[in-house]
């Protein structure tokens, strides 16, 4: 929580895996922020493993940046966070400057509106937005109709047990779900035939 626009810290965040193993990073005393726990994140990564390391990745609703700066440990070529709370995403960029991490961006924006501009294309995207706000589906069109997704991207989604049936495109071929307490969480790998490439429309099952 912030009170006369001074930002407090609340705890820590800790990296996991890869380089930066075991460092603990502060993050604000903020109702919105929902680090993605330990568990959840080892899981990840592990499913990820193949095919993080010299991935391009998008951290969609960054928050504390765990699953962004666990990208970059685990040698990710590069990670953009969008953030839309300022003193949020300067906490973010002060961790970066800690670990001297120069293949990372911190955007402090409106994710929804920084995809309509933008023009970067990514091999990995995480969306774990707050919950119960209904960004999921935003992000999903947003993400297809902006072109943001390489062939063969994976995407994280991160959501709260009872919404957990997100509606995806077709051709979005689930390859890991599971569910952690009152989380639940699902890999996609984004599979695009030669003959769809050049008419491609988000059709959400």
């Amino acid at each position: 929580m912030i009170h006369n626009n001074i930002a407090r810290l609340a705890g820590h965040i800790r990296i996991i895996g890869g380089r930066w193993r075991g460092r603990k990073l502060p993050v604000l005393d903020n109702p919105s922020l929902r680090p993605t726990t330990d568990r959840v994140r080892e899981t990840l990564f592990n499913w990820l493993a193949p095919v993080i390391q010299g991935a391009r990745c998008l951290d969609c609703f960054s928050g504390s940046g765990a699953l962004g700066l666990e990208a970059l440990s685990r040698a990710a070529a590069s990670v953009t966070l969008l953030e839309q709370n300022r003193a949020v995403s300067t906490q973010l960029s002060r961790n970066l400057l800690v670990l001297q991490a120069q293949q990372a961006e911190v955007i402090t924006t409106d994710s929804l509106l920084w995809l309509t501009k933008s023009n970067a294309v990514f091999d990995i995207v995480f969306i774990d937005p707050p919950f119960r706000h209904g960004m999921i589906i935003s992000t999903v069109i947003a993400l297809e109709q902006y072109r943001h997704l390489a062939d063969g991207a994976w995407i994280y989604i991160e959501t709260e047990i009872e919404n957990s049936a997100t509606r995806v495109p077709a051709y979005w071929k689930l390859h890991r779900e599971k569910i952690a307490g009152q989380v639940a969480y699902q890999l996609y790998i984004r599979q695009i035939t030669p003959d769809k490439k050049d008419n491609i429309r988000c059709y959400l099952t």
